[in-house]
C-alpha cells in the first residue's frame, strides 16, 4: 500500500481491496486494525476529494447564475 494515493480513484480502488481483504478475514488482529486504520484515511481522502468536486461545481453554479 502506497502512503498517499494520487487521486480519487487511486484511493477508492485501494479502499476497495482494503474491504475485501477485511471481509475474507484470515488475517490477525493486528492486520485487521492496521487495514482498518488504512480504510478510515482512505475514506477521509476520498471525501476530502468529493468535498473539493462539490465546491467546485457550487462556485461555477454560482457564478453562472450571477450573470443570468
Amino acid at each position: 500500500m502506497s502512503d498517499e494515493p494520487q487521486g480519487y480513484e487511486e484511493a477508492r480502488a485501494e479502499l476497495l481491496e482494503v474491504v475485501r481483504t477485511l471481509e475474507q478475514g484470515g488475517i490477525t488482529l493486528e492486520e485487521s486494525l492496521a487495514l482498518w486504520e488504512r480504510g478510515e484515511k482512505l475514506a477521509q481522502v476520498c471525501q476530502d476529494w468529493l468535498d473539493g468536486a462539490r465546491r467546485r461545481l457550487d462556485t461555477v453554479i454560482a457564478e453562472r447564475d450571477s450573470t443570468e
